[in-house]
């Protein structure tokens, strides 16, 4: 990413907007209804958000992808797999978009990655993050793992799929049993996407750049939309792109004492409700973690008093952006002082910050997806209660009551 806040891009953005706003305006804004404190307390305690990000745990989803990956190399590869198999572990349907593009080092081969929860769907809002790290030439900078960027957001969102999971199940299983009345918000699903090719090879350009936002963007807006059976289709929706109500991209998060500012006006409302999620988790001492307390917390997010930021900062977002999709960039500005340097490593990442951030997305995006966290809380408990009560009774008991018959 790159940040740019140039008079004229400044104009050019305005511009942007008012395009972009005509194909949001067709999906419109979401209404939230918020989370009990009960749904909230069940979304911090399972799973554990501490397990998908914890940098001494070979087996957390962040050691996974801590590792130099540049694209078309071993190593990305090996990421790619696993967010591949661990996206298939949870029966989502995987899409490996592969393609070749120019670099300034000739050819090179690129895999987006594209999770889907329910394919079928009518609508579905995105979250993504690149997965690539950025390519250096010499040694040690060869070694850049890119833990900010932007390997913990990737962790974050294979948390988000493994706590939301079964929420969505048990949301399609309450719709069909025609305990859920609000067809319209089971009709979206999530979608999360990993970019490769994000960071620039050599200097950040038009074209040595966003390598796989560039591919996606364009073949979205030209696919047009498969009459799945399940799928109904709203009048003005013809391509892929159509289907977006919103689409968050997360990158530079892991770091302590993120500021988090609103791009876009559009958005407004989804960056107010992100801050919202953090301002009740931290109120609720969700933010208590390894003997500190949640006291004193400081948000993450800058108030927008009306003010938004000039579309300030490059990143993945720009295709879609620039062909009307809704944006919310998540991401922290100033960057991080480590950025593209090779000290972007696992020690400057704080863990309290990243479960900070898992919980914030579980929140919110359970609350835009209309979820029940507490319901299947109430149901697990019930379940375990029936466990316990039949690994109490008395076996002599059971043998003679059953010998009696």
């Amino acid at each position: 990413m790159l940040a740019c806040a140039l008079p004229w891009t400044w104009l050019f953005a305005c511009i942007l907007a008012l395009l972009s706003s005509t194909r949001a305006a067709k999906l419109g804004r979401r209404d939230l209804n918020k989370l009990s404190s009960s749904a909230i307390a069940a979304l911090v305690s399972s799973p554990d958000p501490v397990r998908s990000v914890d940098p001494t745990d070979p087996s957390s989803h962040l050691s996974k992808i801590l590792i130099p990956r540049p694209p078309d190399t071993e190593n990305n590869t090996i990421v790619k797999d696993y967010l591949v198999s661990t996206l298939k572990d949870l029966n989502w349907h995987v899409e490996e978009d592969t393609f070749t593009d120019t670099t300034p080092y000739g050819e090179k081969r690129f895999t987006n990655v594209i999770a889907t929860k329910d394919p079928s769907a009518p609508r579905r809002v995105i979250v993504a993050a690149h997965f690539d790290s950025k390519f250096f030439s010499t040694y040690p900078q060869s070694q850049f793992v890119g833990a900010s960027d932007s390997a913990a957001p990737c962790a974050f969102m294979l948390d988000l799929a493994e706590a939301l999971d079964p929420l969505l199940n048990l949301r399609q299983q309450r719709l069909e049993d025609g305990l859920e009345d609000d067809e319209d918000i089971a009709e979206t699903t999530l979608q999360l996407v990993f970019f490769d090719g994000e960071e620039a090879f050599k200097e950040w350009t038009h074209t040595d750049s966003i390598y796989g936002a560039r591919h996606l963007a364009k073949k979205w807006s030209s696919t047009y939309i498969q009459p799945y059976t399940k799928r109904r289709l709203l009048p003005f929706m013809d391509t892929e792109l159509d289907t977006i109500e919103d689409f968050i991209l997360l990158d530079l998060l892991g770091a302590p004492n993120p500021l988090i500012r609103s791009s876009f006006l559009e958005t407004a409302w989804l960056f107010d409700a992100m801050a919202s999620a953090e301002r009740r988790l931290g109120e609720s001492g969700a933010f208590s973690y390894n003997q500190q307390t949640s006291a004193g917390w400081k948000s993450f997010f800058v108030p927008r008093r009306g003010n938004f930021n000039g579309f300030g900062i490059e990143d993945d977002h720009l295709p879609f952006l620039h062909l009307g999709v809704s944006i919310l960039h998540v991401i922290a500005s100033p960057f991080p002082s480590v950025w593209h340097t090779i000290k972007d490593d696992a020690t400057a990442l704080d863990v309290p910050t990243m479960r900070r951030w898992n919980l914030i997305l579980r929140v919110l995006m359970s609350e835009y997806l209309g979820l029940r966290p507490d319901l299947l809380r109430s149901r697990d408990s019930m379940t375990a209660h029936l466990d316990r009560s039949v690994d109490d009774l008395n076996p002599d008991t059971l043998f003679y009551t059953n010998s009696t018959y």
